[in-house]
């Protein structure tokens, strides 16, 4: 829900060298959709918006825990970590990323793009699809409860815990069905048109705790919620799950290569342990259990 939201607004070094993988052998290439040509996914391809050099995008401020200090290129913070990991499977060296500024609206707008791939939170749906390339996911967000740090709930450990709490969700969101289905509150959820709503139903003392995903919580967390206090995130398989991907100009000949390199990144359990460091024990998201 984070970037699909109507709001927009929205650490490790040592290990940047690793993951780059400049020795990293390059993927092979493979047929590409809907065509016989083999794609080039060398360092040299034609299907890059500069040969020798992967371009790579996000907005600016990047926020944490995606990025660190507002610099994509140090290395740190879970999408740093993760462009950083596909270059070195694709073969570039760290010198060889060139990270450029890309307006969250603007990167699924139709046209012409200055990058290979832009990495900023953007929620694959099949409307934006339309304009640009999506790589498979790097991403599926967890759902995750927000209070504040006064409140009774900040400290549970389990989702047993909020059997009484006054839970709010947004409208038409999979967090509805989650509170029902992995929490069973003994009260119905308050349900709210905006995320506006619910914050202020919050700090107001009307609910107890926000139940939202991941990223979103992150956000709400860090500039909107006095006090926030993020308890802990579930898994729910139900309803449409939030899925992040890297999103290419449309048509690109690079895509195939970056779906590669995203596939042996999860096959090596390298997105698994990024995922770990950058949005759970970084950022102290304890992963809550019935």
């Amino acid at each position: 829900m984070f970037r699909s939201r109507t709001v927009l607004i929205a650490s490790a070094a040592t290990a940047v060298t690793l993951l780059a993988g400049a020795c990293a052998p390059q993927p092979q290439s493979t047929p590409e959709a809907g065509g016989s040509k083999a794609a080039d996914c060398s360092v040299d391809s034609p299907g890059l918006h500069k040969r020798g050099q992967l371009t790579v995008a996000t907005d600016s401020p990047a926020y944490e825990p995606w990025f660190d200090s507002n610099t994509p290129s140090n290395g740190k913070g879970f999408e740093s970590a993760v462009a950083y990991a596909v270059a070195g499977k694709l073969g570039f060296a760290k010198e060889q990323v060139k990270w450029v500024v890309e307006p969250f609206a603007h990167s699924y707008a139709p046209g012409a793009k200055s990058f290979d791939f832009d990495i900023n939170q953007i929620s694959v749906t099949p409307q934006r699809a339309k304009a640009v390339d999506f790589s498979s996911s790097y991403y599926t967000a967890n759902q995750a409860i927000l209070t504040v740090k006064k409140s009774k709930f900040a400290n549970a450990t389990s989702l047993a815990e909020f059997k009484n709490a006054k839970i709010g969700v947004q409208v038409a969101t999979t967090s509805y069905q989650a509170v029902l289905d992995r929490l069973k509150p003994a009260q119905q959820p308050s349900v709210f048109n905006t995320t506006k709503d619910e914050v202020n139903a919050l700090q107001n003392g009307q609910i107890d705790a926000i139940v939202t995903d991941l990223p979103t919580v992150f956000y709400l967390a860090g500039a909107e919620v006095n006090n926030a206090k993020i308890t802990g995130q579930f898994s729910y398989e139900g309803g449409t799950t939030e899925e992040f991907g890297l999103l290419l100009p449309k048509g690109s000949r690079y895509t195939s290569c970056v779906n590669q390199a995203l596939a042996s990144l999860k096959a090596d359990g390298t997105l698994a342990r990024l995922t770990t460091k950058w949005l759970s024990a970084s950022a102290n998201v304890p992963e809550l259990k019935q």
